[in-house]
Protein backbone atom coordinates (compact mmCIF):
# COMPACT_ATOMS: atom_id res chain seq x y z
CA UNK A 1 0.00 0.00 0.00
CA UNK A 2 1.20 3.53 -0.78
CA UNK A 3 0.72 5.46 2.46
CA UNK A 4 0.81 9.22 2.95
CA UNK A 5 1.80 10.23 6.50
CA UNK A 6 1.76 13.63 8.17
CA UNK A 7 3.89 13.97 11.28
CA UNK A 8 6.23 11.21 10.14
CA UNK A 9 9.30 12.80 11.71
CA UNK A 10 7.64 13.27 15.10
CA UNK A 11 7.33 11.10 18.17
CA UNK A 12 4.89 8.42 16.99
CA UNK A 13 5.82 8.96 13.35
CA UNK A 14 9.41 7.97 14.01
CA UNK A 15 8.13 4.58 15.19
CA UNK A 16 5.37 4.33 12.58
CA UNK A 17 7.59 4.67 9.51
CA UNK A 18 9.70 1.56 10.22
CA UNK A 19 6.52 -0.25 11.24
CA UNK A 20 4.92 0.51 7.86
CA UNK A 21 8.03 -0.10 5.80
CA UNK A 22 8.72 -3.34 7.62
CA UNK A 23 5.23 -4.55 6.69
CA UNK A 24 5.94 -3.89 3.00
CA UNK A 25 4.16 -0.56 2.57
CA UNK A 26 5.58 2.40 0.65
CA UNK A 27 5.57 5.69 2.55
CA UNK A 28 5.43 9.32 1.46
CA UNK A 29 5.65 11.76 4.36
CA UNK A 30 5.08 15.48 4.74
CA UNK A 31 8.11 17.56 5.78
CA UNK A 32 8.10 21.25 6.58
CA UNK A 33 11.85 21.61 7.15
CA UNK A 34 15.15 20.37 5.75
CA UNK A 35 15.87 18.56 9.02
CA UNK A 36 12.54 16.73 8.88
CA UNK A 37 13.08 15.87 5.21
CA UNK A 38 16.52 14.42 5.96
CA UNK A 39 15.13 12.35 8.85
CA UNK A 40 12.33 10.98 6.67
CA UNK A 41 14.69 10.15 3.81
CA UNK A 42 17.05 8.36 6.18
CA UNK A 43 14.08 6.32 7.45
CA UNK A 44 13.30 5.19 3.91
CA UNK A 45 10.32 7.41 3.07
CA UNK A 46 9.72 9.64 0.08
CA UNK A 47 9.29 13.30 1.01
CA UNK A 48 6.55 15.78 0.13
CA UNK A 49 7.51 19.29 1.20
CA UNK A 50 4.89 21.41 2.93
CA UNK A 51 3.21 22.08 6.26
CA UNK A 52 -0.29 21.83 7.69
CA UNK A 53 -1.30 25.11 6.09
CA UNK A 54 -0.51 23.73 2.61
CA UNK A 55 -3.90 22.10 2.16
CA UNK A 56 -3.56 21.73 -1.62
CA UNK A 57 -0.27 19.85 -1.17
CA UNK A 58 -1.84 17.60 1.45
CA UNK A 59 -4.94 16.94 -0.64
CA UNK A 60 -2.87 16.03 -3.70
CA UNK A 61 -0.61 13.69 -1.72
CA UNK A 62 -3.68 12.01 -0.22
CA UNK A 63 -5.23 11.57 -3.67
CA UNK A 64 -2.09 9.82 -4.90
CA UNK A 65 -1.96 7.44 -1.92
CA UNK A 66 -3.79 4.22 -1.10
CA UNK A 67 -4.26 5.35 2.49
CA UNK A 68 -3.46 8.22 4.85
CA UNK A 69 -2.35 8.47 8.47
CA UNK A 70 -2.62 12.03 9.78
CA UNK A 71 -0.41 12.39 12.87
CA UNK A 72 0.76 16.00 12.63
CA UNK A 73 -0.65 18.79 14.78
CA UNK A 74 0.20 22.40 15.54
CA UNK A 75 2.33 21.86 18.64
CA UNK A 76 2.86 25.60 18.96
CA UNK A 77 -0.87 26.06 19.49
CA UNK A 78 -1.10 23.18 21.98
CA UNK A 79 1.68 24.50 24.18
CA UNK A 80 0.25 28.02 24.22
CA UNK A 81 -3.19 26.70 25.16
CA UNK A 82 -4.85 27.83 21.92
CA UNK A 83 -7.12 24.81 21.70
CA UNK A 84 -9.56 26.56 19.36
CA UNK A 85 -6.78 27.27 16.87
CA UNK A 86 -5.42 23.74 17.24
CA UNK A 87 -8.81 22.17 16.53
CA UNK A 88 -9.56 24.50 13.61
CA UNK A 89 -6.23 23.68 11.95
CA UNK A 90 -6.80 19.95 12.40
CA UNK A 91 -10.32 20.12 10.98
CA UNK A 92 -9.03 21.80 7.83
CA UNK A 93 -6.57 18.96 7.22
CA UNK A 94 -9.20 16.28 7.88
CA UNK A 95 -11.57 17.93 5.41
CA UNK A 96 -8.85 18.30 2.76
CA UNK A 97 -7.85 14.64 3.05
CA UNK A 98 -11.47 13.52 3.26
CA UNK A 99 -12.30 15.37 0.07
CA UNK A 100 -9.48 13.59 -1.75
CA UNK A 101 -10.47 10.15 -0.47
CA UNK A 102 -14.25 10.50 -0.76
CA UNK A 103 -15.86 7.63 -2.63
CA UNK A 104 -12.66 5.57 -2.84
CA UNK A 105 -13.02 3.30 0.20
CA UNK A 106 -9.40 4.12 1.07
CA UNK A 107 -8.38 4.30 4.73
CA UNK A 108 -7.76 7.41 6.79
CA UNK A 109 -6.50 7.06 10.38
CA UNK A 110 -6.53 10.07 12.72
CA UNK A 111 -5.30 10.17 16.33
CA UNK A 112 -7.25 11.98 19.00
CA UNK A 113 -7.33 11.37 22.74
CA UNK A 114 -9.10 9.43 25.45
CA UNK A 115 -9.27 12.77 27.27
CA UNK A 116 -12.17 13.62 24.97
CA UNK A 117 -14.27 11.16 27.00
CA UNK A 118 -13.32 12.93 30.22
CA UNK A 119 -14.10 16.30 28.64
CA UNK A 120 -17.51 14.96 27.61
CA UNK A 121 -18.25 14.14 31.26
CA UNK A 122 -17.73 10.37 31.36
CA UNK A 123 -17.10 9.38 34.97
CA UNK A 124 -17.37 6.37 37.20
CA UNK A 125 -16.04 3.72 34.81
CA UNK A 126 -13.38 3.23 32.14
CA UNK A 127 -14.29 4.68 28.79
CA UNK A 128 -14.75 2.25 25.92
CA UNK A 129 -14.52 2.43 22.15
CA UNK A 130 -18.32 2.38 21.96
CA UNK A 131 -18.59 5.59 23.96
CA UNK A 132 -19.17 8.61 21.75
CA UNK A 133 -18.57 12.30 22.32
CA UNK A 134 -21.53 14.22 21.06
CA UNK A 135 -20.29 17.79 21.18
CA UNK A 136 -17.59 20.08 22.49
CA UNK A 137 -14.23 21.22 21.11
CA UNK A 138 -12.43 17.93 21.75
CA UNK A 139 -15.19 16.07 19.89
CA UNK A 140 -15.12 18.00 16.63
CA UNK A 141 -12.15 16.34 14.95
CA UNK A 142 -13.29 12.88 16.03
CA UNK A 143 -16.81 13.31 14.76
CA UNK A 144 -15.64 14.92 11.51
CA UNK A 145 -13.38 11.93 10.86
CA UNK A 146 -16.06 9.35 11.67
CA UNK A 147 -18.53 11.21 9.41
CA UNK A 148 -16.23 10.58 6.45
CA UNK A 149 -17.35 6.94 6.54
CA UNK A 150 -20.64 8.16 5.06
CA UNK A 151 -18.69 9.70 2.19
CA UNK A 152 -16.98 6.48 1.19
CA UNK A 153 -13.80 6.80 3.24
CA UNK A 154 -12.63 3.92 5.47
CA UNK A 155 -12.03 6.42 8.25
CA UNK A 156 -11.07 5.47 11.80
CA UNK A 157 -10.05 7.32 14.92
CA UNK A 158 -7.47 6.16 17.46
CA UNK A 159 -8.06 7.72 20.85
CA UNK A 160 -4.56 7.77 22.27
CA UNK A 161 -3.70 7.70 25.94
CA UNK A 162 -2.55 11.11 27.21
CA UNK A 163 0.78 9.42 28.01
CA UNK A 164 2.54 7.85 25.02
CA UNK A 165 5.96 6.98 26.38
CA UNK A 166 9.34 5.68 25.19
CA UNK A 167 12.84 6.92 24.47
CA UNK A 168 11.40 8.41 21.26
CA UNK A 169 9.29 10.88 23.28
CA UNK A 170 10.89 14.31 23.14
CA UNK A 171 7.93 16.68 23.63
CA UNK A 172 5.00 14.74 25.10
CA UNK A 173 3.15 15.17 28.37
CA UNK A 174 5.75 13.11 30.26
CA UNK A 175 8.53 15.44 29.16
CA UNK A 176 6.40 18.44 30.10
CA UNK A 177 5.70 17.08 33.60
CA UNK A 178 9.38 16.29 34.16
CA UNK A 179 10.33 19.79 33.04
CA UNK A 180 7.76 21.34 35.37
CA UNK A 181 9.04 19.29 38.31
CA UNK A 182 12.60 20.42 37.63
CA UNK A 183 11.51 24.04 37.38
CA UNK A 184 9.26 24.06 40.44
CA UNK A 185 11.38 21.79 42.63
CA UNK A 186 8.50 19.42 43.31
CA UNK A 187 6.73 16.61 41.45
CA UNK A 188 3.15 17.66 42.05
CA UNK A 189 -0.22 15.97 41.92
CA UNK A 190 -3.64 17.41 42.70
CA UNK A 191 -5.53 16.45 45.83
CA UNK A 192 -4.86 12.83 46.72
CA UNK A 193 -3.55 12.11 43.22
CA UNK A 194 -5.87 9.12 42.79
CA UNK A 195 -7.07 10.30 39.39
CA UNK A 196 -5.93 7.96 36.61
CA UNK A 197 -4.32 8.49 33.24
CA UNK A 198 -4.09 5.68 30.67
CA UNK A 199 -0.72 5.03 29.02
CA UNK A 200 0.76 3.23 26.03
CA UNK A 201 4.28 2.59 24.75
CA UNK A 202 5.17 4.33 21.47
CA UNK A 203 5.99 1.11 19.61
CA UNK A 204 2.65 -0.41 20.59
CA UNK A 205 0.87 2.74 19.41
CA UNK A 206 2.70 2.62 16.07
CA UNK A 207 1.66 -0.99 15.53
CA UNK A 208 -1.96 -0.04 16.24
CA UNK A 209 -1.86 2.67 13.58
CA UNK A 210 -0.63 0.13 11.04
CA UNK A 211 -3.33 -2.36 11.97
CA UNK A 212 -6.01 0.34 11.71
CA UNK A 213 -4.72 1.38 8.29
CA UNK A 214 -4.80 -2.19 7.07
CA UNK A 215 -8.07 -3.44 8.48
CA UNK A 216 -10.13 -1.11 10.69
CA UNK A 217 -13.74 -0.92 9.45
CA UNK A 218 -15.09 2.44 8.35
CA UNK A 219 -16.29 4.52 11.28
CA UNK A 220 -14.19 2.69 13.90
CA UNK A 221 -13.29 4.24 17.20
CA UNK A 222 -10.20 2.54 18.63
CA UNK A 223 -8.25 2.99 21.87
CA UNK A 224 -4.48 3.25 22.03
CA UNK A 225 -4.43 2.14 25.65
CA UNK A 226 -2.09 -0.43 27.16
CA UNK A 227 -2.56 0.50 30.83
CA UNK A 228 -6.13 1.37 31.75
CA UNK A 229 -5.21 3.99 34.30
CA UNK A 230 -2.02 4.88 36.17
CA UNK A 231 -2.75 6.93 39.32
CA UNK A 232 -1.33 10.40 38.81
CA UNK A 233 0.28 10.28 42.24
CA UNK A 234 2.34 7.21 41.20
CA UNK A 235 3.36 9.06 38.04
CA UNK A 236 4.49 12.07 40.09
CA UNK A 237 6.28 9.92 42.66
CA UNK A 238 8.28 8.15 39.93
CA UNK A 239 9.31 11.50 38.45
CA UNK A 240 10.28 12.83 41.88
CA UNK A 241 12.26 9.69 42.70
CA UNK A 242 14.41 10.02 39.60
CA UNK A 243 14.92 13.77 39.99
CA UNK A 244 15.64 13.58 43.70
CA UNK A 245 12.65 15.82 44.39
CA UNK A 246 9.68 15.44 46.74
CA UNK A 247 6.27 14.45 45.39
CA UNK A 248 3.57 16.60 46.95
CA UNK A 249 -0.08 17.52 46.66
CA UNK A 250 -1.24 20.91 45.46
CA UNK A 251 -4.73 22.41 45.55
CA UNK A 252 -6.94 22.31 42.44
CA UNK A 253 -6.95 26.11 42.22
CA UNK A 254 -3.16 26.07 41.91
CA UNK A 255 -3.05 23.61 39.00
CA UNK A 256 -2.94 26.16 36.18
CA UNK A 257 -0.18 28.17 37.82
CA UNK A 258 1.89 25.07 38.52
CA UNK A 259 1.40 22.93 35.42
CA UNK A 260 0.82 25.60 32.75
CA UNK A 261 -1.07 24.25 29.73
CA UNK A 262 -1.39 20.84 31.43
CA UNK A 263 -3.22 22.37 34.37
CA UNK A 264 -6.59 21.77 32.71
CA UNK A 265 -5.87 18.01 32.53
CA UNK A 266 -3.79 17.26 35.62
CA UNK A 267 -6.80 16.38 37.77
CA UNK A 268 -8.59 14.42 35.03
CA UNK A 269 -9.73 10.93 35.97
CA UNK A 270 -9.59 9.29 32.56
CA UNK A 271 -9.42 5.49 32.82
CA UNK A 272 -10.00 3.83 29.47
CA UNK A 273 -10.31 0.28 28.18
CA UNK A 274 -8.91 -1.11 24.93
CA UNK A 275 -10.63 -4.50 25.14
CA UNK A 276 -12.67 -3.94 21.98
CA UNK A 277 -9.66 -2.66 20.03
CA UNK A 278 -7.66 -5.75 20.97
CA UNK A 279 -10.55 -7.99 19.98
CA UNK A 280 -11.35 -6.24 16.69
CA UNK A 281 -7.79 -5.78 15.38
CA UNK A 282 -5.81 -8.44 17.25
CA UNK A 283 -3.68 -5.73 18.86
CA UNK A 284 -1.66 -6.92 21.85
CA UNK A 285 0.58 -4.33 23.57
CA UNK A 286 3.95 -5.73 24.62
CA UNK A 287 5.98 -2.66 25.62
CA UNK A 288 6.92 -1.78 29.20
CA UNK A 289 4.41 0.05 31.38
CA UNK A 290 4.76 3.72 32.22
CA UNK A 291 6.43 3.38 35.63
CA UNK A 292 8.81 0.69 34.33
CA UNK A 293 9.70 2.93 31.40
CA UNK A 294 10.39 5.84 33.74
CA UNK A 295 12.52 3.55 35.89
CA UNK A 296 14.59 2.65 32.80
CA UNK A 297 16.09 6.11 33.19
CA UNK A 298 16.13 7.43 29.63
CA UNK A 299 13.75 10.29 30.47
CA UNK A 300 16.25 11.64 33.00
CA UNK A 301 19.54 11.55 31.12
Amino acid sequence: MRVFVTGGSGHIGSALLPELLGAGHQVTALARSDAAADKLTDAGAEVRRGDLDDLDVIAQAAAEADGVIHLAYRSDLLHTGDTDGLIAANLKVIEAVGGSLAGTGKPLVVPLGTLALWAAGLTGRPGTEDDTVGSGPMAESENATIALAERGVRASVIRLSPVVHSDLDMRGFTRALIGTARQKGVAAYIGDGANRWPAVHTLDAARLFRLALESAPAGSRLHGVAEEGVPFREFAEAIGRHLGLPAASIAPQDAAGHFGFLGMFAAADNPASSALTRQRLGWAPVGPGLIADLDAGHYFG
